[in-house]
């Protein structure tokens, strides 16, 4: 992640991110340094399983607390959105209109899009294609699997 990437997170999403860096530096790494400790007092280092896997964990741990510090330095927070129009942060409920389905989707940020709960990333096809519209209105949703429309029935 370059450092000065921005990318947008929800108010929950930060307080995610947060307790996690904070888990990670006060109670994993600890506890990995520990078990560093203890697999290299096991002796020859160069064919130490134990020593391996607590390496290779520490490598992790330290991996992720980096790219959580630039995360949380470089996020901007989702301010609750506008109910007129469709923006981060919107709660939408979309009709398609080849079959009349339709589905409620949150707008998020790349980092907190996660389809089995409905939050979909700003950056995907059928957010690109609501964002800005207003209740009522139809967009044609770009897909690398043809072009198709759908409404905005409702912003929450």
């Amino acid at each position: 992640m370059d450092q000065s990437e921005e990318f947008y997170v929800t108010e929950q999403g930060l307080a995610d991110m947060k307790k996690e860096l904070d888990y990670l530096k006060t109670e994993k790494r600890p506890k990995v340094i520990a078990a560093l400790k203890e697999a290299r007092a096991l002796g020859d280092l160069s064919e130490n399983a134990e020593y391996d896997a607590a390496r290779s964990e520490q490598s992790d741990t330290e991996n992720r607390i980096v790219t959580l510090e630039k995360m949380i330095e470089n996020a901007i927070v989702i301010k609750e959105g506008a109910k007129d129009l469709v923006s981060v942060g919107s709660t939408v409920v979309i009709e398609y209109l080849e079959d009349g389905e339709k589905d409620e989707y949150t707008i998020v940020g790349v980092k907190e899009a996660d389809p089995f709960a409905n939050k979909i990333s700003n950056a995907s096809p059928i957010a690109k294609a609501i964002l800005g519209h207003k209740q009522g209105e139809t967009v044609v949703v770009a897909s690398p699997n043809g072009d198709y429309k759908v409404k905005v029935a409702e912003i929450k």
